[in-house]
């Protein structure tokens, strides 16, 4: 019985210590935090505004993608302005499951679309170490996805880690952050 009060307190205990270090690392995050959250929502508006999001969006020609955005995808290059500061802004929509064809995105894309992911520069001074860019990845409605912890995926997402955002934009060529490169100069 001894053993099993002892091993019951130390789940306890365990499961308390788990629960506060969630919350310290959500606080910690570089990304998903209110701010961020905010700042997300008010680009989605920015991008409707421009018809680059929402059921008004005007479509590019779609092309094979790979992962992790999407099987098709289209991506678009504009400028945005939010808080009275214009940015470069890249759009990429995801499309999938895997196996769909670029003819079947072409035909319904609504149906298709898995995801919408942003690139929009920010100010001097936002991230200098990874080109100020503001990164974000919302679901077809405009709500922000999560995630496997639960984070909102808007800010400097996976900053300092060896996978997400960051980690695989910093590789782009030309130091800019940007795969395409010629489409923002």
């Amino acid at each position: 019985m001894k053993t099993t009060n002892r091993l019951a307190r130390l789940a306890g205990i365990a499961a308390f210590v788990g629960a506060s270090m969630g919350g310290a690392f959500a606080q910690m995050a570089p990304f998903g935090n209110d701010e961020d959250v905010s700042y997300a929502a008010d680009l989605w508006a920015a991008m409707e505004a421009i018809n680059l999001a929402g059921p008004d969006a005007i479509r590019s020609y779609p092309y094979e993608g790979v992962e992790p955005h999407g099987f098709v995808l289209e991506t678009l290059y504009a400028k945005a302005t939010l808080g009275g500061r214009t940015g470069d802004l890249v759009v990429k929509r995801n499309y999938g499951p895997a196996g769909v064809e670029i003819e079947a995105v072409q035909a319904n894309a609504a149906q298709h679309l898995g995801a919408v992911t942003v690139m929009f520069k920010r100010e001097a001074g936002y991230d200098d170490e990874n080109n100020n860019w503001f990164y974000a990845k919302y679901l077809p409605d405009g709500s922000l996805d999560k995630n496997p912890a639960g984070l909102q995926l808007a800010g400097r997402v996976a900053k300092g880690m060896d996978q997400g955002c960051i980690a695989c934009h910093s590789a782009a060529p030309g130091e800019d952050f940007i795969f395409t490169t010629d489409h923002i100069r």
